[in-house]
């Protein structure tokens, strides 16, 4: 908003008023024209108001600009959208809601296809055990049918070895009778020989060995039917036990099968619903991440833009502060002059000329370190010179 009243030199350069009145004080001086440098201080006091009314119209229409641009960014309208605030709750409670009872239904669902998967094992697993018992039925009716088939052959061949047996006592009979009716004859022939055998007794020994040899089969015979009959009564008598043992086992382990399959449905589905859950918890951290690192370029360059601004402001700090010290100086030298203190101002003038001489060169770095989460995210070195 102010400029310096010096025509010849510009603000900010470092050069002190003192300095610039003391290349004129021979001609202001030692001349002793105070009229002419009263003359000049009134036409500069007088440029530095006109300055400061230009630069006060300059900033009257630079805020009128700013105005405008606010009006025509916001298009002169104020909208208030507390009315929509509460439409927007209730939306997003029975967004809430609705998903409660999709999970809800879709957990029934769930529910109603484990206890259908369990009602189909069941009746696969009481199909798969009719299949066997009917399977076992089938076999022990062939052991039956063999059993029989064993027991008829076994009975033809007794009866066969029964008629073997009354044929052969018919022939034995046969005989015997035949051996008594030649004992009854009696032929007188007188041979010359060895004394003849005894007929009967050799066909007692006969009648004996043949005797001993049909009992010896029968004995035999009646031995090996008690033992074919008594291992069919043990097979028959022992393979209801062991069917029913079997049946227990298979039941058993029919039953176990499906109480695992039950298990690993129950954990397909519990890993089902882990994996969702996971996929979703990560799309949601993952719109967090991009939410958050649009937050975080926005305030880097909303913290770009403040540190431009505050760069500026403290460079017209420096300015104003600058032409405020001028100013100041000129303004006493004015009322000096105006009170005829001439001596004063030269003594002032020349030390402000040392102090112009004396005065150095500062420079001032500032160090700017951006975090998050305690991380640094960025680093800004600025140096500014001040002279003293």
């Amino acid at each position: 908003m102010h400029a310096s009243l010096f025509s010849t030199r510009p603000p900010g350069v470092g050069a002190s008023w003192g300095s610039t009145v003391a290349s004129h004080g021979d001609s202001i001086f030692l001349g002793g024209n105070e009229k002419q440098m009263m003359q000049n201080l009134n036409d500069r006091l007088a440029a530095y108001l006109d300055k400061v009314r230009s630069l006060e119209a300059a900033n009257a229409q630079l805020e009128s600009c700013i105005m405008e641009w606010h009006k025509k960014r916001s298009h002169g309208k104020r909208y208030d959208f507390n009315q929509f605030e509460q439409s927007i709750a209730d939306m997003q409670g029975q967004i809430q809601d609705g998903k409660i009872n999709n999970a809800s239904v879709l957990l029934q669902i769930d529910n109603a296809k484990l206890a259908s998967e369990e009602f189909r094992l069941k009746y696969e697993a009481e199909k798969y055990q009719r299949e066997g018992v009917q399977f076992d039925i089938e076999n022990l009716r062939k052991e039956l049918d063999n059993l029989t088939i064993v027991t008829t052959d076994l009975e033809m061949e007794i009866e066969g070895l029964r008629e073997e047996h009354i044929l052969r006592k018919k022939d034995h009979e046969a005989d015997m009778h035949e051996q008594r009716s030649t004992k009854d004859v009696n032929v007188n022939v007188k041979v010359k020989a060895t004394p003849p055998e005894d007929l009967t007794k050799i066909l007692a020994g006969i009648r004996e060995d043949y005797e001993a040899i049909i009992e010896k089969n029968l004995r035999g015979l009646d031995v090996w039917y008690k033992e074919q009959t008594s291992a069919a009564s043990l097979a028959v008598t022992n393979s209801p036990e062991q069917l029913q043992n079997n049946d227990k086992e298979i039941k058993n382990l029919k039953r176990n099968f499906q109480a695992l399959e039950i298990e690993l449905q129950a954990q397909l589905s519990k890993k089902h619903a882990l994996e969702n859950t996971l996929s979703e918890t990560r799309a949601h951290y993952a719109s967090r991440l991009q939410n958050i690192q649009e937050f975080i370029s926005k305030c880097e360059e909303e913290l770009s833009e403040l540190r431009h601004d505050v760069r500026c402001q403290s460079n017209k700090y420096k300015v104003l502060l600058g032409i405020k010290t001028r100013l100041e100086r000129e303004i006493s030298t004015y009322q000096l002059l105006l009170e005829g203190r001439t001596d004063e101002i030269t003594r002032n003038f020349e030390s402000s000329a040392k102090e112009h001489t004396a005065s150095t060169d500062h420079r001032l770095k500032t160090v700017v370190q951006d975090s998050v989460d305690g991380q640094v995210v960025s680093t800004t070195i600025h140096e500014i010179h001040q002279q003293e």
